[in-house]
C-alpha cells in the first residue's frame, strides 16, 4: 500500500480521526457490482459503516436493498430511501415490537425479519397479529459458522412450521457464512458450493409443494464471489466496499483496496527505537487478537503496548522513527468496530477532507424504542 492516504491540510485535523477515501470506495463499489453481475443482485450489509451517507452513495450505483444487524441500522437504511431492508439478526424480546412498528412507519420500504427458533417465530407471530401487521420473513440458516441459524438438517421442518403462522409471510432463506473464509479461493468455492447445494435442494422441495421460498440472501465479503458463481441468489458483502487490512492481507484474490484509515500522531519517544501514537483502543478496534492495524509506510513497525489512549511501536531501524508530532495513517485490521467508535467520518476527496458523514446508526436507537409505556416512542436512549 503506497501512501495514497496522505492528506492535505492535515495540520487542522484532530487526531485520532477516521478517514474514508471517496475515490477508493467508489472503485470498490464498482468492483463489487462487476463481481455480482449487476447492482440488482447485491444486498449489502451496512454494519461496516452504519452511515446514511454511505447507503446513499451505494444507491447512486443502483443498489437499493440493504442488510442490517440492529433496529437502528434498519431505520437508518429506510431513512436513506432503501427499497428493501433485512434485519439479519434474530428478533427477541422488545425488538420484536420495535421492528414491527418500524416496518409500519416506513410503508415505502419492505422490511424482512429473520428467525431460527419455533418459539420465537410464534412470539413474533403474536406481535404481528396484535399490531395488524404481516411481516416478510426469512429463516436464518446455520451454514457452518455455528453463530446463529437453524442447522440445515432442521431447516425444512422449521420452514414448513413457520409458513403457516399468522402475521408472517415466509419468503426464503438468510444464509450468512462467515466461516467460508479460507485463503485458498478454490477451497472456499468448494465449501460454499457444498452448503449452497443442500439449501437449494430444500428450497426446491418447498417450492414444489406450493410453499413460497423464492428468496435467498447469501455470503459475506470472502464468500460472495463464490455464491455469485454457484447460484442466482442475492449477495450480501459488507466490508468489501470499504475493505480493511484483515481482508486485504488474508484474501489476496479479492480485488478490493482499503478505503479507510485512522489518522494518528506520534506523541512520545519513550525508549530507544520506540515511538508512541495517540491511537489507543478507544479509537481503533481491539479485535481481532494480534495486530489491530498497520501503519502506512511503516508496516514493519511492531506493536508493543496498546492501551486506552496510547499505542506504542518498535522499529529495528532507529533512523526511521517518526518525529513527535508526525501524522501517520493506520489501516485498521477490522473496520466495522473501528467505525462504530466514531460519531463522524471525515471523507477525503482528491487528498483533502471534503465532507463529514455522521455514523447514523452508531447507537442502538435512533427513533424507535419501547419505554415504560409500551405505546410511547422516544429518542431518549
Amino acid at each position: 500500500m503506497g501512501n495514497m492516504y496522505e492528506l492535505k491540510g492535515k495540520e487542522a485535523i484532530i487526531s485520532p480521526s477516521l478517514i474514508y477515501y471517496e475515490e477508493i470506495i467508489r472503485e470498490n463499489i464498482k468492483k463489487t457490482i462487476r463481481t455480482a453481475g449487476s447492482p440488482e443482485r447485491l444486498w449489502p450489509h451496512v454494519k461496516s459503516h452504519k452511515s446514511m451517507d454511505m447507503v446513499r452513495m451505494q444507491m447512486e450505483y443502483g443498489i437499493t436493498k440493504f442488510k442490517t444487524a440492529t433496529v437502528a441500522e434498519a431505520e437508518m437504511a429506510a431513512m436513506a430511501g432503501a427499497q428493501r431492508v433485512i434485519l439479519a439478526y434474530p428478533l427477541v424480546g422488545p425488538n420484536m415490537e420495535r421492528f414491527v412498528r418500524l416496518a409500519k412507519a416506513y410503508p415505502d420500504t419492505i422490511f424482512y425479519g429473520v428467525e431460527e427458533d419455533r418459539a420465537q417465530f410464534e412470539a413474533l407471530s403474536r406481535v404481528c397479529v396484535e399490531h395488524d401487521a404481516v411481516l416478510p420473513m426469512l429463516v436464518d440458516v446455520n451454514m457452518g459458522m455455528n453463530r446463529t441459524g437453524v442447522p440445515i438438517e432442521g431447516l425444512e421442518e422449521l420452514y414448513r412450521f413457520a409458513y403457516s403462522l399468522p402475521g408472517l409471510r415466509l419468503c426464503g432463506m438468510h444464509c450468512y457464512d462467515g466461516n467460508h473464509n479460507n485463503k485458498d479461493a478454490a477451497v472456499r468455492r468448494a465449501e460454499v458450493d457444498d452448503t449452497d447445494r443442500r439449501v437449494a435442494d430444500i428450497m426446491e422441495r418447498l417450492t414444489g409443494d406450493g410453499i413460497c421460498c423464492e428468496l435467498a440472501v447469501a455470503g459475506g465479503t470472502p464468500s460472495f464471489p463464490c455464491h455469485a458463481g454457484c447460484t442466482r441468489w442475492y449477495l450480501s458483502p459488507g466490508t468489501a466496499f470499504i475493505t480493511d487490512a484483515g481482508y486485504y492481507m488474508n484474501l489476496p484474490d479479492l480485488d478490493f483496496i482499503p478505503g479507510a484509515a485512522v489518522m494518528t500522531r506520534v506523541i512520545s519517544h519513550p525508549a530507544e527505537g520506540v515511538f508512541t501514537t495517540d491511537l489507543g483502543y478507544k479509537a481503533i478496534a481491539s479485535d481481532p487478537a494480534g495486530q489491530r492495524g498497520f501503519i502506512v509506510g511503516l508496516e514493519d513497525a511492531v506493536p508493543i503496548i496498546h492501551s486506552e489512549e496510547h499505542w506504542a511501536f518498535r522499529l529495528e531501524d532507529k533512523s526511521r522513527i517518526p518525529a513527535i508530532g508526525t501524522c501517520l495513517y493506520v489501516i485498521p485490521t477490522h473496520i466495522c468496530p473501528t467505525t462504530a467508535l466514531y460519531p463522524e467520518i471525515l471523507v477525503a476527496t482528491e487528498g483533502r477532507v471534503a465532507a463529514r458523514w455522521q455514523v447514523t446508526a452508531r447507537n442502538r436507537r435512533i427513533t424507535y424504542c419501547l419505554c415504560w409505556n409500551k405505546e410511547v416512542f422516544c429518542g431518549l436512549y
